[in-house]
């Protein structure tokens, strides 16, 4: 393989790991030969143990391993974007500190993205003490996004480029593929085996990261639907909310004067519907603003 390959490792409290990660990525370099062709990159996430010091320690003795820091805890999606500026690699593999997934695994996601593909994600093999959570998750993600994989959530190859054209927001690590689905990147998927933790103790912060992952799953949703044509989706609801207080007024009317009957909650109805058409309509004419604003920075739009 050509290309250069950079495992970015977001480590939060990880000082028992990552002796382990880079003595067996030291093996893993000289056993396949690499040389130049794969550098591992410790992003210490505001860790309170010596994640960061042991990992500076070890990079002094590895001219493959570089490491930054975070003085506080960003999270992980910051965490990779810090990994992939420093990153030198044409292919950028996302890869846990706890080494829940092997390196034989990892270098092969990146030789199939080195074969033309600008993502490929992992599919979890093996037992997985969340499977009812990610099942869920993994079921919502597709049925919403109609993305063709099995799991978002397990380690990914990506292009540098690409990650970069992906406009990541806090905690949207996870809907990499979305994004890049939505922009016409191509992504595949490969079976990669799911390993024991090797050290320290697991992140998963139970039900409170369920609700916050239904949240960022709608939020994305809007993000790569409504936000790139708003007046299209707000329009239409508020011309057909303006259409049915019109109807409704119609009826009212009718009643009124043929029938002799007065029903004020119809009035108070046609009021709102109204007004919901109007407040739409202009949350659309907005929406557009903000859309075409936001494109122009994505795109880095020049002066001719």
């Amino acid at each position: 393989m050509a290309v250069k390959v950079s495992l970015l490792v977001p480590a939060l409290d990880e000082a028992e790991c990552v002796p382990i990660l880079v003595r067996k990525l030291g093996d893993f370099i000289g056993e396949k030969n690499l040389g130049d062709s794969l550098e591992c990159v410790i992003i210490d996430d505001g860790s309170t143990d010596r994640t960061y010091e042991i990992a500076r320690e070890l990079a002094a003795k590895h001219p493959w391993l570089k490491v930054a820091r975070h003085s506080a805890n960003l999270g992980k999606t910051q965490a990779l974007i810090t990994g992939a500026r420093l990153a030198t690699g044409d292919i950028l593999v996302i890869y846990d500190a706890d080494m829940q997934y092997s390196l034989e695994d990892a270098w092969r996601l990146a030789e199939k993205a080195a074969q033309g593909w600008d993502i490929v994600s992992g599919w979890k093999q093996g037992r997985y003490h969340k499977r009812f959570v990610s099942a869920v998750y993994n079921g919502l993600s597709r049925l919403l996004f109609n993305l063709p994989i099995h799991d978002m959530n397990a380690m990914k190859a990506v292009r540098a480029e690409v990650f970069f054209h992906l406009g990541l927001r806090k905690d949207w690590h996870r809907y990499i593929v979305p994004l890049a689905v939505e922009k016409g990147f191509s992504v595949t998927e490969e079976k990669v085996a799911l390993l024991p933790r090797v050290a320290g103790k697991s992140k998963y912060r139970g039900f409170w990261r369920i609700i916050v992952g239904i949240a960022d799953l709608l939020a994305v949703k809007f993000q790569i639907t409504i936000m790139r044509k708003p007046l299209l989706y707000l329009g239409t609801a508020g011309f057909a909310s303006g259409l049915g207080g019109i109807l409704v007024g119609v009826v009212a009317l009718v009643l009124r004067y043929v029938y002799d009957l007065g029903f004020r909650p119809l009035l108070y109805l046609v009021i709102l519907l109204v007004l919901a058409g109007l407040i739409l309509i202009t949350m659309g004419l907005l929406g557009e603003l903000v859309a075409g604003l936001y494109d122009r920075l994505e795109t880095g739009e020049k002066r001719p």
